[in-house]
């Protein structure tokens, strides 16, 4: 009976334990917290809690209040205030420490520029019904702190300089500068007008972008996204003038607008924004918020950026399409017609010869075609596409995943020159629109098929997969062998240690060995100094298999040859690319 009692004590101990840490952590320590945090405060009040601010200063009162999570601006203008800017003051005045008291009853309060205060600060405090008034005088002869009276009291204290700082800003540091405030992410429409032209453009979901006013055309999503960007970081440079007499200096009698629509349906709403004359003096333009009186002055990357036309707005991709669907790309260009198809993660090439293709060479290929972009637009009309291009140089097919149909891009050289440069007209077949492109696309979309082609020399090679090497270039070969994960040691030709940095950098430069050009198909080794070679290089595979033996022949300057010692093709090669191979020999051994 006496072990039940002492448990039930034990359990009773542990649970007033447990309520005493409980009640510790989570009340007492907090109001202890509280409680420091607010030592040597002036107020005892939280930023939060404070409604409106009003600054009397030698050139004007401003006065601010709390609209919702923001600010305005009521005095000496009203303006949407600046949230960051003001809710920095309004900590510093909130939570302003005594330095120490000067003086507690000063007979010449001037002395310390408090008759008349330089600033005298009105806090107006949630729940009370009288503000809390701070004056603020001059700085203190160090220039860290600044002499200060709270509310109506005699006593001369120190603050920190920062209530001066903060309490004097300039006016227009209160403003918000942002030129118009919208979220890009719930701007559902855009309606421009420039010289009375119209265009309306929808977003059927973020970031997908169709005109629909003055004709249905594709939208240029990036051009879109460029111009919200710049709309929305467009800040006020200078507000230039708050209630003009007159909007024509400014170019604002006639101006450019834009509007934006925000959200859909019932919650759908419009701000717009008057766009007037550039200001090339100040690399500015003048600017105007509908139903706002005043003139802001915002940099010229806006007016820049700004789509003045529906040519500017239209979709200048050629050709789309979703690369990881691709199955098969062909390229006709009359000499050649190449055939590339997918090939695990990569390509290979299927015509005109079967042959490994560098996939490289060909994602390049492919997004030179995704980035042709039209210079300008011939027609809509689907029956004009061979009018236009009546004998197409170039051909480029692409077979996508589950289509039917490939997707035909026509090439055709223009007589047109744009900024001096050649053109090219193209087409995607079926789809209507003929376009003017660079002329540079004739030849970057008809590569060779050795551009094509997979150039490694050792194929299917990976460093890790080698377990032996040796490097012969004299009388004696050098030999290593992998004794751990990246352990290397000599066999050959004396046994000793080996620069395992320097292994791994030949392996390295093993697997990026790239030829240029084919030299010979086979039969003339001597013409290339490979029948006795410079140098010779093998690696062997962990169970012995031979991975592949290279043989450097002749150099001519910054020509190699090379060869596969298993194939009679002979390759040109940078020289500098087989420089590690020429001094493995020296800098391998330890």
């Amino acid at each position: 009976m006496a072990g039940w009692k002492t448990i039930v004590v034990l359990l009773l101990l542990a649970a007033g334990l447990g309520g005493f840490f409980y009640y510790d952590t989570y009340w007492l320590n907090p109001q202890r917290e509280k409680a420091e945090s607010a030592k040597g405060r002036i107020w005892t009040v939280e930023p939060k809690d404070v409604e409106a601010v009003t600054l009397v200063r030698s050139d004007g009162t401003v006065r601010l209040k709390r609209t919702g999570d923001g600010w305005e601006m009521l005095e000496p203008v009203k303006a949407r205030g600046d949230r960051a800017v003001v809710d920095d003051l309004v900590t510093t005045l909130a939570t302003a420490r005594m330095d120490r008291e000067i003086d507690a009853n000063p007979a010449k309060p001037a002395d310390f520029g408090l008759d008349p205060p330089q600033t005298e600060v009105r806090l107006e405090v949630k729940g009370q019904a009288q503000p809390l008034v701070l004056k603020v005088g001059s700085k203190n002869p160090t220039g860290v702190w600044v002499y200060a009276r709270e509310g109506g009291k005699p006593a001369v204290i120190t603050l920190s300089e920062s209530v001066s700082r903060d309490a004097t800003r300039p006016v227009a540091d209160f403003r918000d500068r942002s030129v118009i405030a919208f979220d890009r992410r719930n701007v559902t429409g855009i309606d421009l007008d420039v010289e009375g032209d119209q265009i309306s453009l929808a977003a059927d979901e973020p970031g997908k972008w169709r005109i629909v006013k003055p004709r249905a055309l594709r939208a240029d999503p990036d051009i879109i996204a460029e111009f919200l960007d710049k709309l929305e970081g467009a800040k006020a440079t200078e507000f230039v003038d708050d209630a003009p007499k007159s909007l024509q200096p400014f170019g604002l009698d006639k101006p450019a607008r834009v509007t934006l629509w925000v959200g859909k349906d019932k919650d759908r709403s419009s701000r717009t924004l008057l766009v007037g004359r550039a200001a090339p003096d100040k690399k500015g333009v003048y600017v105007k918020r509908e139903g706002e009186p005043g003139v802001i002055l915002t940099a010229d990357a806006l007016w820049t950026a700004f789509p003045k036309n529906v040519a500017a707005l239209r979709d200048k991709v050629v050709v789309s399409y979703a690369y990881d669907k691709l199955e098969k790309v062909e390229v006709d260009h009359g000499k050649d017609v190449i055939v590339i198809q997918k090939d695990g993660a990569g390509w290979k090439l299927t015509a005109p010869e079967a042959l490994r293709a560098d996939s490289g060479a060909v994602t390049q290929l492919l997004w030179k075609v995704r980035d042709l972009r039209a210079l300008a637009f011939l027609s809509e009309s689907p029956g004009d596409a061979a009018r236009f291009l009546s004998r197409p140089e170039v051909v480029v097919k692409l077979w996508e995943a589950g289509a039917k149909e490939p997707k035909s891009l026509l090439l055709q050289p223009s007589a047109e020159k744009r900024g001096g440069k050649p053109t090219a007209v193209a087409a995607v077949q079926g789809q209507g629109r003929v376009m003017l492109v660079e002329g540079k696309a004739l030849t970057e979309l008809t590569p060779a098929v050795s551009e094509l082609r997979d150039r490694t020399l050792i194929p299917a090679f990976e460093p890790s997969d080698v377990k032996r090497a040796r490097v012969t270039g004299g009388d004696k070969p050098l030999v290593v062998e992998k004794t751990g994960e990246s352990e290397w040691k000599q066999v050959e030709p004396v046994k000793g240690g080996t620069k395992d940095g320097k292994v791994a950098s030949l392996l390295v430069s093993l697997r990026g060995l790239r030829w240029k050009e084919i030299a010979s198909t086979g039969g003339d080794d001597a013409k290339f100094g490979l029948d006795r070679p410079e140098l010779e290089v093998t690696v062997w595979k962990g169970d012995g298999t031979e991975l592949a033996t290279i043989l450097v022949g002749r150099t001519d300057g910054a020509v190699t040859y090379v060869k596969l010692k298993s194939q009679p093709g002979i390759y040109a090669m940078s020289s500098k690319d087989l420089e590690d191979l020429r001094k493995a020999r020296t800098e391998i051994p330890a």
